[in-house]
């Protein structure tokens, strides 16, 4: 696999050829290849007025690479379009496909693809869904010890859910597909319902959403349970319908993991009753709520460590005194590894809640959020912040980063 140094230029000569000697289906593929060697997770074709901008976003970060001129931007899209099998002579309308490529030495890399009608031309972003995703373990994805403890004891109940909460982005399906494989054994059934499916994991059903065709979370759902299913996954629970379908199968015998937008772990409880569940259902279905985000972790050549002031200790919630300044790790200058921005992939950053006796009393009296997180941390769950406190003192991310995460 070449790298980004030597992908470059070859992209750079392309885009500034002159039309003759433009090799379109060259430049979609070193685009891919350029994104994948630089570790990005999506590339974006976005069209101005006048060109059209290149950018790919790493670790988080959209980045401008590069940009062309407009008489190449209907070339490329259509060039994307035939490789996801999506229809040519569509414009006006949003598309959705997907396409494997081959990167050099590296195999094939799935990519799922989004074309999008705007002002000035059809937008493109096209995500990269990297088959090292699906190698991770608990503890790859920055959970503690304390908290792979919870979540093992939880997900090895007979029945029950498990949700993951977190914005986009916030690598909520990539821990349920850890613990699906964690789960996955020949002497259970487990069937997904998933928009869309983000990777094929053997010895598992997997079950796009196709709402054109009436296949939603809920009807799918409804279909799921009748195929005999020992675990079930609903990639997220967006509606009253498919929360209600979703807690009655983890009531009637079912493990069920599933995802919801919400800031933290607490929340989950006020957000389900809103939805319609009723209080003494979510009690009694709920085994354990995950809340995260992802942090870019700090470059381990260039980084920096520092004193937190008191001040910046309180700010960030922690009791403190004048004997309590904490040693940090800070983003450094950048080098070779990081290319220059002080920071090289990134980890997770969790609360695990536990629904115990105390959080199941606390809900079904419609406790609100607050109350049920002094519940939580009582019993021992680390906060987000905690946890990405933690991980800054011990050099993995950096105080900057995990403010930015989580308050800004």
């Amino acid at each position: 696999m070449r790298d980004i140094k030597s992908l470059k230029p070859l992209i750079e000569k392309q885009l500034t050829a002159s039309a003759g000697e433009v090799s379109i289906i060259d430049i979609v593929d070193l685009f891919v290849e350029y994104a994948y060697s630089s570790r990005a997770s999506d590339i974006h074709i976005e069209p101005a007025e006048e060109k059209v901008v290149i950018r790919f976003r790493v670790d988080g970060i959209l980045k401008d690479a590069f940009s062309f001129s407009k008489e190449l931007q209907s070339e490329i899209v259509s060039r994307v379009k035939v490789l996801s099998g999506l229809k040519t002579d569509i414009h006006h309308l949003p598309q959705d496909g997907r396409f494997k490529a081959k990167i050099e030495k590296s195999g094939e890399v799935d990519i799922r693809v989004s074309i999008a009608p705007t002002f000035y031309g059809e937008n493109t972003v096209m995500r990269i869904l990297a088959e090292t995703s699906q190698k991770f373990t608990l503890e790859d994805l920055g959970f503690t010890k304390e908290q792979m403890k919870s979540l093992t004891k939880a997900i090895y109940k007979p029945y029950g859910m498990i949700l993951a909460n977190g914005p986009t982005g916030s690598g909520k399906t990539t821990t349920l597909y850890t613990v699906i494989k964690k789960l996955n054994d020949r002497k259970v059934s487990i069937i997904t319902i998933e928009d869309p499916i983000e990777y094929s994991i053997e010895g598992i059903t997997q079950i796009p959403v196709n709402v054109s065709a009436g296949l939603t979370f809920a009807n799918g759902l409804r279909s799921i349970l009748r195929q005999d299913p020992n675990i079930i996954m609903v990639g997220e629970i967006r509606d009253s319908e498919t929360a209600n379908i979703a807690v009655n199968a983890a009531l009637t015998g079912h493990i069920m993991l599933s995802t919801l937008h919400t800031n933290d772990a607490a929340t989950t409880f006020p957000r389900l009753t809103d939805m319609g569940v009723p209080p003494f259902l979510a009690a009694s279905t709920l085994n354990v709520v995950i809340a995260q985000r992802l942090v870019r972790m700090a470059c381990t050549a260039c980084r920096k460590e520092r004193s937190l002031s008191i001040p910046e200790i309180k700010s960030l919630g922690f009791a403190a005194d004048s004997s309590q300044t904490k040693k940090v790790y800070t983003i450094g200058p950048g080098c070779k590894e990081c290319d220059g921005s002080g920071y090289k992939s990134r980890i997770g950053v969790h609360e695990v809640l536990e629904v115990n006796e105390d959080i199941r009393n606390l809900i079904v009296s419609r406790a609100d959020a607050s109350h049920i997180k002094e519940a939580a941390v009582r019993n021992g769950m680390k906060t987000m912040v905690e946890d990405g406190f933690d991980k800054a003192q011990k050099g993995i991310t950096t105080i900057e980063e995990v403010v930015r995460i989580i308050y800004e």
